[in-house]
């Protein structure tokens, strides 16, 4: 009875393993009718990670070995570090810097504000470590002083990033996205779908970040100002079992997130000119403009992604436009999908397609976001991209 009994038990997760299987052939199907990119562009997409840990900074095990690998392993060009800060040491100056494996790297910290408040700083700073002491403003302040970024991280958890001049916003974060995987459903979908179909378990429990992306359209109408939006991946590598002997060596171990597969999962796209290259200055630069977009590339490449005005001398995401007569907004992905506009946090349009285009007659600050109906549960009608937002102002 209790053999059948545990065997009942495993039919529910036998057929969530299932699902994903189907759900990979149908990801495959889509990546090989992907559409080619129609016309010439100036700028060019280049794909990587924000809001990365090693064991430099502690709550991580990851090595700078592996970090390399990882990221070459998923063909990213470039990788910004925001180590913990450690009382004793510059965790900035001491991380992964420069061009590894062919891959750029830029150092940068995660800090805790007196205000209640985490900032992801970028690049680093010496003094990261005394910045606990500091309100947010104050943190934000002294980053931008130095030539530096400042993002709020985690921001349905605190507000007080809202009134600071934040250059943006972390309103999708891996880590906080896979808490909500109950631990029961996690045990047994490993047991059945670790080997095989690790990287799609994401697919059981991935949520719109719909809080964060209430605050930031909040904070962009309320405030009246541009604010870029960027994906953390928060990875630490640090979760699984694992069995060493005395010298240190493993004999069995499993990692449920390794720098491999949070890296494959959800990628920060930024557009920089052609004729500027990928440069540490380039790349923080186009950042900073919002010329970059979120993708969840594990349900489809998103490179090829556009969101730009239909004129002469386009405007692409991050760019403010004049209010014109007959201005339109045109948005298109390498596969079919639908697109959702949004003005001002609000529902403004939708059309499904790999092209498409919106009229716009009034001002406002306008963004997208993109979903993938056609494939199937557990992915279906998912979030694919957010779009950093076309701001059109009146004319005056």
């Amino acid at each position: 009875m209790v053999l059948g009994l545990l065997v009942l038990s495993q039919i529910p997760f036998a057929y969530r393993r299932y699902r994903l299987a189907r759900l990979q052939k149908a990801i495959q199907q889509l990546e090989s009718q992907k559409a080619a990119p129609q016309g010439e562009s100036d700028f060019v997409d280049y794909q990587g990670v924000i809001h990365v840990h090693s064991a430099l900074g502690g709550h991580s095990t990851g090595t700078f070995a592996e970090l390399i690998t990882a990221a070459k392993a998923n063909q990213l060009d470039f990788v910004i570090m925001t180590e913990h800060p450690q009382a004793e040491l510059d965790t900035s100056a001491m991380t992964l810097s420069g061009v590894h494996a062919g891959i750029l790297f830029i150092n940068g910290n995660e800090v805790a504000t007196a205000s209640g408040d985490r900032l992801l700083l970028i690049p680093g700073s010496a003094n990261a470590a005394s910045m606990s002491a500091q309100t947010t403003q104050e943190v934000i302040s002294r980053q931008k002083a130095a030539g530096g970024l400042a993002f709020a991280s985690y921001p349905a958890e605190s507000q007080a990033w809202q009134s600071s001049s934040a250059d943006g916003v972390e309103v999708y974060n891996l880590f906080t996205n896979a808490r909500q995987y109950n631990a029961f459903l996690a045990v047994f979908d490993s047991v059945w779908s670790y080997h095989g179909a690790a990287d799609l378990m994401f697919a059981n429990f991935f949520a719109r970040p719909a809080e964060s992306l209430k605050r930031w359209d909040e904070a962009m109408s309320v405030g009246g100002r541009k604010l870029v939006a960027i994906a953390g991946n928060d990875a630490h590598s640090n979760i699984g079992l694992s069995v060493n002997d005395a010298s240190g060596k493993q004999w069995l171990g499993i990692k449920l997130d390794p720098y491999e597969r949070s890296f494959r999962t959800v990628r920060s796209h930024v557009l920089i000119k052609k004729d500027k290259g990928l440069t540490r200055e380039a790349l923080l630069e186009a950042i900073s403009q919002g010329h970059c977009y979120i993708s969840f590339d594990l349900f489809g490449d998103a490179k090829g992604f556009t969101f730009t005005t239909v004129d002469a001398g386009a405007n692409v995401m991050g760019d403010v436009t004049t209010l014109l007569s007959g201005l339109r907004l045109r948005v298109a992905a390498p596969s079919a999908c639908r697109f959702v506009l949004f003005k001002n946090g609000v529902v403004a349009g939708e059309q499904s397609g790999t092209a498409v285009e919106f009229a716009v007659d009034t001002p406002g600050t306008y963004r997208v976001e993109a979903y993938l109906d056609s494939l199937p549960s557990p992915a279906n009608g998912h979030l694919w991209i957010i779009s950093n937002p076309i701001y059109v102002a009146p004319f005056m």
